[in-house]
């Protein structure tokens, strides 16, 4: 090989070799790889963008389900009533129209006395009243069965039911026989407020 071409040869390899060493030594580490750095940011950032794009499509669907779950917990399940006071005293109310209602002629209240409910804590606070009824055998049924398909909802507890002979009804000419004595304890549950319901 002639020793001009062998110079062009060698002065090329150089050539070569110093384009890779300002490549490795200055383009690389100045250029391409904050290059790939903003274009792995600018991935991240259209897949963030893709994902709020996808939930502010979703955004009608999520209010109307936060309004459908605002409406139940807002419903008549919850005594209505802001304190416990105020909803002893609507559950008493409630209580005498249903036994008035349900129970016609052949029931009466003998003592209705509210309840101090001692575990209290937790989400829902409940309020209780201790009933005693005299009723028939058919009254009693309708009566129970109208505080607990009420609304709001109420429970019937520790129902005690004795037989009696004869039995007076407050208000009555006369003794009427075949009835019951039926005591138990009647609750329902105030609202949670927002503080607790939060707070849980």
């Amino acid at each position: 090989m002639p020793r001009t071409n062998r110079d062009r040869w060698l002065a090329l390899a150089l050539l070569l070799a110093v384009l890779a060493a300002v490549y490795g030594l200055l383009l690389q580490p100045l250029f391409i790889a904050p290059l790939h750095t903003v274009n792995a940011k600018i991935t991240d950032l259209q897949q963030r963008d893709a994902r709020l794009r996808g939930l502010l499509l979703q955004q009608a669907q999520v209010q109307q389900r936060v309004q459908a779950l605002q409406t139940r917990g807002s419903s008549a399940s919850f005594l209505a009533e802001p304190t416990a006071e105020l909803a002893t005293a609507a559950l008493i109310q409630q209580l005498e129209g249903i036994v008035t209602e349900s129970g016609g002629r052949g029931c009466a209240i003998v003592n209705r006395t509210p309840l101090e409910n001692e575990s209290q804590a937790g989400r829902y606070q409940k309020v209780i009243v201790q009933v005693r009824l005299r009723c028939g055998n058919a009254e009693t049924v309708a009566v129970l069965h109208a505080l607990e398909s009420a609304q709001p909802f109420l429970f019937v507890d520790a129902l005690g039911i004795t037989a009696q002979r004869y039995f007076a009804i407050p208000g009555a000419q006369q003794v009427q026989e075949g009835g019951l004595d039926v005591s138990f304890n009647l609750f329902g549950y105030l609202r949670p407020s927002a503080g607790v319901r939060n707070g849980q």
